[in-house]
């Protein structure tokens, strides 16, 4: 049997939760992950950053849980815990013995069912202060910190469910009431809304058992319609300079590119690593090692499902112009459009991919995480074959037709330079 063919069961409780088990007693652990289908994409323009925040108050404790016990329960059990939020999904996981099962699930039931009458105006004027110093720490007063905000601003059309940042604004943060809080928690957080994932040391059928005890009496809410993000292309060229604390230019090419999974993802990701996957990759050794006018490089596509783009990002040497980066970084795109790449560049790049997989399938959290992100993308949980064979199945003359193709795209340029002294 394939590494990557992974076995397990797919069901949906009466309340419409989704269930997805896989038995793996290669350790005694066991892996509890859910997501809820909603991210920074299902807000609106005054109401941004709303899903981060919740996700601050899922561990404010519940009707049955007190407030910071969710960590202490999970940590004296042995085991870790997170959530983390994108533009797409909010998730919450935790990982410990097998034989403590039932304590993340009765976790995760309370909190899905029993959240509203726990939460009150102390708590959310907490965690609004404690979301405001984390966006202050990390994007207003990190240098480069409100580039990612910018360019989704500028690239993204207006009102695109991608064009403003997860964290939010500022000034939305500050404005959310308990209204607003407990709206957002009947609209998104319905147990039809979230699919669950118990991954490790565990016999399916007294699992299911256990997630039908704490989970299958939890009532459904009606959620909104998914955001409408229909595709789209750059008329001109856009060119934005913004002045920061920093020491060095930064320059940042963005162009429109696809969703997750569609035709061109995966080559549009091996093409970033041969630009700047490693310390020989083209734009690396060229820019940072050969002529020295780089103090970096990097390059990545990003893939969501409402929308993508393809990102360089380089910055300066001291008294290196930007200027002269990005026609370094055109040309050598330019130069992978008209000769393409080598069987050697492809092959190092489908080898290091590769590895990403079997290092991934290595650990639970990581499998448990993969289901979840597999059933929301594509609906099929046991993706992990299929995935992997987009880039095995890739030539050097895809790699040579999609850079071209981002050539001829209109592209957003973002130059963040030092502030006048």
């Amino acid at each position: 049997m394939s590494l990557f063919n992974l076995t397990y069961t797919k069901t949906k409780l009466k309340n419409g939760l989704e269930v997805i088990l896989h038995k793996d007693s290669s350790l005694p652990l066991v892996a509890v992950n859910i997501w809820y289908k909603v991210g920074s994409a299902n807000e609106r323009k005054g109401k941004t950053g709303l899903a981060h925040l919740f996700e601050h108050m899922m561990f404010q404790g519940s009707e049955n849980v007190p407030k910071e016990m969710h960590f202490k329960y999970i940590q004296e059990a042995g085991g870790i815990l997170n959530g983390s939020t994108s533009f797409d999904r909010t998730n919450y996981y935790e990982k410990l013995p097998s034989n403590a099962i039932e304590i993340p699930l009765w976790l995760e039931s309370d909190r899905m069912g029993f959240l509203l009458n726990a939460l009150d105006e102390e708590k959310l004027e907490n965690q609004k202060s404690v979301v405001i110093n984390e966006r202050l720490e990390r994007y207003d007063n990190q240098p480069y910190g409100l580039s990612w905000e910018i360019l989704v601003k500028n690239l993204f059309p207006k009102n695109h469910p991608y064009s403003w940042p997860t964290i939010g604004f500022k000034e939305d943060i500050e404005s959310f009431n308990l209204e607003d809080v407990k709206n957002f928690f009947k609209s998104f957080y319905s147990p039809s809304n979230a699919t669950l994932v118990v991954a490790g040391d565990i016999t399916e059928s007294e699992t299911l058992q256990l997630i039908e005890k704490y989970f299958a009496e939890i009532p459904s809410y009606e959620t909104p319609a998914s955001p409408i993000a229909p595709d789209f292309q750059l008329n001109e060229k856009i060119f934005i300079e913004h002045k920061d604390n920093v020491q060095l230019p930064r320059l940042y090419l963005a162009f429109p590119t696809v969703k997750s999974y569609e035709p061109k993802d995966a080559e549009l990701e091996i093409l970033s690593d041969i630009l700047s996957g490693s310390k020989n990759s083209r734009l690396n050794k060229r820019l940072v090692i050969d002529e020295m006018i780089a103090q970096d490089v990097t390059a990545f596509q990003f893939s969501g499902k409402f929308g993508g783009m393809f990102m360089i990002i380089s910055t300066a040497k001291p008294g290196v112009e930007i200027s002269d980066l990005k026609k370094k970084i055109l040309e050598e795109l330019s130069l992978i459009s008209s000769n393409g790449i080598s069987e050697k560049e492809l092959t190092k790049t489908r080898n290091g991919i590769k590895s990403n997989f079997i290092s991934a399938m290595q650990n639970l959290d990581n499998i448990a995480d993969h289901l979840n992100h597999y059933n929301f993308y594509i609906n099929e949980p046991n993706s992990f074959e299929w995935d992997l064979n987009r880039y095995m199945l890739i030539q050097t003359t895809d790699i040579k037709l999609v850079c071209n193709e981002l050539l001829n795209k209109n592209y957003l340029e973002l130059n963040i330079i030092p502030k006048e002294k």
